[in-house]
């Protein structure tokens, strides 16, 4: 047998054993209980190029260790992975707590911010603290929220009054505080406020033209911080207010066109989905299509509409426009048409970022002080990418010492739906670093600080036997030897454990 893919084969076969019962060497698969450091190198680092010359003992400098591949297999559970897939609803002003959410098997809830009373008033404080203990009990039931303000809740087709243009500017200068100490909870912002249902028609202030559509737009984004993006009833309000479709370059750059969205409150209804799209009706799917590629995609059904609402239809036209986001709640009758379809399931699974960890090949062994290489292919098999910034860092974890090394080079937002990337990284371990056997784990924690730890953020992958829950790291291997005798060169005065060139 070929000595790698015994290597590989054997590996294989530790790490079922050891996913069937605990990881790590005290079961949780972190730092044990009373343990001291933890040695983080979130931080870009240089290589120093330093060369012991071999030490007592120590092998001279020369080639790198060779690389040890594992490879696994896709697995079909339908994940409880953040800021994707079908959403609740949450009251947050009520008090309730919102748990429900994730034991539902979901990890987001639309919340609408009821301003009726306030059409012409400033809001209340009260109301404000309200809104903002409503989203700490979301950060603490572990979800995200899709959040929109609205002065009406219809009916149609002559809905209640919404506010005018001076009072909503004054709103949101009022919200942006909220908006800025809960971003981290916040998934993506509609921008309501204008017309029914805060959808951005039939304004009875006559605020659906482009002129002030643009100006609410702007304050809209002003309001929100720059790390989140807001979502916009139909494309060719965005291409009045903003131009696009949005080139690739320009995604993720900041841009308050790079920062806009899509949300469709009428999917499937018919041909142009109740007007959300105008003629040439696929000229603008496309547009959305092309944007759906770099920023939120999602909203909700209204009605049956045979067989464009049926399974077939449905499943093709989320893909086609990389859906994230989708009601659970309404339409019941296309929901319950799915599960009768059969295609719930695929909904469920496929709904934004769908990742999976195909291959694994890092250094068979490394010096303390040397260049650990590690790579990794990762399918996305959703229908879309994650659309927030999410950082990837290498954990590396001898059960009394977690280091992580963040990958700066990568960017998880460009895993675009059906397509594979490839990770290549080089970590200098530092010299320090115990001799023994490591934990290696690819991780994908939340971007915010509040969150990074909050297992219930971190992203999983699709493949078999690679979750730890208790770090909501993906482990690669739980016997990488760290070797003074290992070949390979070394640093003396590393520090860090860090990506270099």
């Amino acid at each position: 047998m070929d000595a790698r893919f015994a290597v590989a084969v054997g590996l294989c076969a530790w790490l079922l054993v050891a996913c069937s019962g605990a990881v790590g060497q005290n079961g949780d698969g972190g730092v044990p209980d009373g343990a001291t450091g933890d040695a983080t190198g979130d931080a870009r680092g240089g290589d120093a190029h330093g060369a012991d010359g071999g030490g007592d003992g120590a092998p001279p400098d020369g080639a790198e260790p060779s690389l040890r591949t594992v490879t696994f297999t896709p697995i079909d559970d339908d994940l409880l992975n953040p800021e994707r897939g079908f959403y609740d609803w949450a009251d947050l002003t009520s008090g309730d707590a919102l748990d429900y959410v994730r034991q539902n098997g979901l990890t987001v809830a639309w919340a609408e911010g009821h301003l009726d009373a306030y059409r012409a008033t400033a809001i209340p404080s009260s109301y404000l603290t309200a809104l903002g203990d409503g989203l700490a009990r979301a950060r603490a039931a572990g979800i995200k929220i899709v959040l929109r303000f609205s002065y009406n809740d219809g009916p149609w087709p002559n809905p209640d009054p919404d506010a005018s243009k001076p009072q909503i500017l004054a709103h949101l200068a009022q919200l942006a505080p909220a908006l800025t100490a809960n971003a981290d909870v916040i998934a993506v912002l509609q921008a309501g406020f204008i017309g029914a249902w805060g959808e951005w028609h039939s304004s009875t202030n006559g605020l659906d033209n482009p002129t002030d559509r643009h100006d609410i737009l702007l304050a809209i984004l002003d309001a929100l911080p720059a790390s989140r993006m807001a979502q916009i009833r139909t494309p060719m309000y965005k291409a009045d207010a903003l131009g696009g479709p949005l080139a690739d370059a320009d995604a993720f750059t900041g841009t308050d066109a790079a920062r806009v969205g899509h949300h469709n409150d009428c999917f499937l209804v018919s041909d142009d989905d109740a007007g959300t799209y105008a003629d040439p009706i696929e000229t603008w799917k496309d547009f959305v299509a092309q944007e759906g590629r770099f920023t939120p995609v999602g909203g909700e059904t209204c009605g049956l509409n045979g067989t464009r609402t049926e399974c077939a239809s449905a499943t093709a036209e989320m893909a086609r426009l990389h859906w994230s986001l989708l009601n659970l709640r309404y339409h019941q009758g296309v929901i319950d048409g799915w599960d009768t379809g059969g295609c719930t399931g695929e909904i469920r699974r496929r709904l934004g970022y769908r990742l999976e960890l195909q291959r694994a090949a890092f250094s068979e062994a490394v010096r303390p002080g040397g260049v650990l290489v590690v790579e990794a292919d990762i399918a996305n098999t959703g229908w879309a990418s994650p659309f927030n910034a999410r950082p990837l860092f290498v954990v590396l974890d001898d059960g009394t010492t977690r280091r992580t090394a963040r990958l700066w080079s990568v960017d998880p937002r460009r895993w675009e739906a059906g397509a594979t990337a490839t990770v290549h990284a080089r970590l200098r371990v530092p010299a320090d670093a115990t001799a023994g056997t490591y934990r290696l784990a690819l991780w994908l924690p939340d971007d915010a600080a509040s969150l990074r730890d909050r297992t219930e953020h971190a992203i999983r992958f699709a493949s078999d036997c690679t979750w730890d829950a208790t770090s909501g790291a993906n482990v690669l291997a739980t016997d990488l030897p760290v070797d003074p005798q290992a070949p390979g060169s070394v640093d003396p005065n590393a520090t860090e454990f860090v990506e270099i060139p």
